[in-house]
């Protein structure tokens, strides 16, 4: 189906026209359109062009009405203030607007990005034989709201989950499990992510253990990184094993947040390392990267230490050991060349600028990197507990992310039985689960990514307020009015005359696509939230004020539904996109 055309578009285009006619060598202009208190919209370009054209502001805004033809869409267009235009539309132009939209249940009219690319998006890192806590959550509801947004506009998106599954550490857990062989064998075949992450967390506190009071093991730990960085087939195979298991857990995470992913997606640092000496080479024969006391490393004329001595990137240490910096690099490499992407898009914590910051310029100047294909890091905040610092618990450990999770459950639970009207024990646990990780996402996501937000559970699942409950809520309601409805259908009546709060309803529907493509464009899910936000603050006014299956005739009675599932479907569309789910009944 095309793509419709939005009542913001359609006013711009009439108005640019207008404009054109009223002062030619202005060449084209931006009517500077926005929603307004004061009328449908108002146009504020005319103040900047008079002033460039050194005229009257007001004399121009009366010659560009004038040129204004009113018709289905522009019921009234005036002047008003130093040169502003105050434009009403008609009744019949929202109703037959939002009637194309329905009519793409699908896409709601959404039209697809005009020159779409590839972009891989780095996002939901966990490492191998750790636990998963609250400061691995941003980087999986962040990045996966980013990638079903680009998706949604027509962008390839390649999916990548750089998992810390290399390292030092693995030679110790080696080592350990080779010699206490049956550490990781489980009772039976089907392992629960619990069980495996029991596993994994006891085989390395007792590893760790052993390491820190056994010299001698410490030299076979040592020893057995040796054999795992030269490929060694028995240590690889046990290294597999701490993958492998690591994967179940990882996977048992990922499905409580309901997010999808798949294991051809995870390509962890391991999965650089045959291309670490090359870029290394590379690097060193370009001038790019210069030998400074046995290290490899890459300096920057603005990036020095307290001493105002450089800091450099170090790509090879001086011990031949490769930094974090290789691999990253490597991987822009093989995203850029082996991937074909335009854009890298690095949903990575805030803390970790600096280091992005010197790998993408590096990869700049190696020639990697360049106009046509660009790197981007997502950076995002903190996440804080009601006291303002960094979430732990009263030990002052760091929160594991499954307790989290599952405490959000319970307390959505909780909201859901005392509202729950006519449903089962298995149906309150259903919707308490797609309540509370909706609740935990919508928080995280509501807040601009490089912001750091408090994670305060009570107001998380609050029936009131910027919350997934409300508009989860919301949701509910439309469809409880549907099915109450019985055999009577939406139908659009473009001929009604509308109430203000149907006019102000149907015109934010409208703008579901404009948010969708500024949301995507600028990686910046907080304007599909503040967007829903509104959607479902707008409905409830009109639900409020406008009677629906009371309403005045069976025409009206249609219309009404009909702007109730309309608006049903861009708070689905609109949730799905961020990865929240919108329960029929609550």
């Amino acid at each position: 189906m095309a793509p419709v055309t939005s009542l913001t578009a359609s006013v711009n285009q009439r108005l640019a026209s207008a404009l054109s006619a009223a002062l030619p060598e202005a060449g084209s202009v931006d009517p500077l359109l926005r929603r307004s208190d004061r009328a449908d919209f108002q146009a504020n370009g005319i103040l900047a062009l008079a002033k460039k054209a050194k005229a009257n502001p007001r004399e121009l805004a009366t010659q560009v009405v004038s040129q204004v033809v009113t018709d289905d869409v522009i019921k009234d267009i005036e002047v008003s203030g130093p040169g502003f235009l105050n434009i009403t539309l008609t009744d019949g132009a929202i109703t037959e607007n939002l009637a194309a939209r329905y009519a793409d249940p699908d896409r709601l009219g959404v039209p697809f990005a005009e020159n779409p690319g590839t972009t891989v998006v780095d996002y939901a890192q966990p490492n191998v034989a750790k636990e998963m806590h609250v400061g691995h959550l941003r980087s999986a509801v962040i990045g996966d709201a980013a990638v079903h947004l680009l998706e949604f506009t027509g962008e390839t998106v390649v999916r990548r989950h750089h998992i810390g599954d290399w390292g030092t550490q693995f030679g110790m857990l080696i080592q350990y499990l080779d010699e206490h062989p049956h550490e990781l064998d489980h009772k039976d075949t089907q392992v629960s992510g619990e069980e495996a992450m029991s596993n994994l967390d006891r085989l390395y506190k007792a590893a760790r253990k052993h390491f820190d009071s056994d010299e001698e093991f410490k030299t076979r730990a040592r020893r057995r990184v040796v054999d795992l960085q030269a490929g060694d087939p028995h240590t690889l195979a046990t290294w597999q094993k701490f993958v492998d298991e690591s994967k179940i857990y990882f996977f048992s995470v990922f499905d409580k947040l309901d997010m999808e992913i798949r294991d051809a997606d995870i390509v962890g640092e391991s999965g650089y390392n045959d291309m670490l000496a090359e870029t290394c080479r590379l690097l060193e024969e370009s001038g790019v990267a210069v030998r400074s006391e046995g290290a490899l490393c890459v300096f920057f004329d603005d990036v020095k230490g307290p001493d105002g001595n450089p800091v450099p990137l170090i790509v090879k240490k001086s011990d031949g050991g490769y930094g974090y910096a290789a691999t990253d690099l490597s991987a822009i490499r093989d995203r850029v060349f082996n991937l074909k992407a335009n854009t890298l898009l690095y949903v990575v914590d805030a803390r970790q600028s600096l280091h992005f910051k010197m790998v993408f310029e590096t990869a700049r100047r190696a020639g990697w990197l360049n106009d046509d294909v660009h790197a981007v890091q997502l950076a995002f905040g903190t996440v804080l507990g009601k006291d303002g610092k960094p979430f732990k618990t009263r030990e002052g450990e760091t929160i594991r992310l499954v307790d989290l999770l599952d405490e959000a459950i319970e307390r959505a639970s909780a909201v859901v039985r005392e509202k729950a009207q006519d449903l089962s024990e298995e149906e309150i646990a259903e919707r308490g689960t797609q309540v509370g990780i909706g609740a935990v996402k919508y928080a995280d996501l509501s807040t601009s990514a490089n912001r750091d937000y408090k994670f305060d559970l009570d107001q998380m699942v609050s029936l009131n307020g910027d919350t997934s409950v409300y508009l989860q809520y919301a949701y509910a309601r439309i469809q409880s009015i549907l099915r109450k409805a019985g055999d009577v259908r939406p139908f659009a009546h473009p001929e009604l005359e509308l109430a203000d709060a149907e006019r102000a309803l149907g015109l934010h529907v409208d703008a579901f696509a404009e948010t969708v493509a500024e949301a995507a464009s600028e990686y910046a899910p907080h304007k599909m939230t503040a967007y829903l936000y509104q959607l479902a603050s707008l409905y409830t006014t009109f639900y409020d004020k406008c009677p629906v299956l009371k309403a005045e005739s069976p025409a009206q009675v249609e219309n009404r539904l009909f702007l109730c599932d309309v608006t049903a479907r861009t708070l689905h569309r609109g949730m799905t996109l961020l990865g929240i789910r919108t329960p029929e009944r609550l």
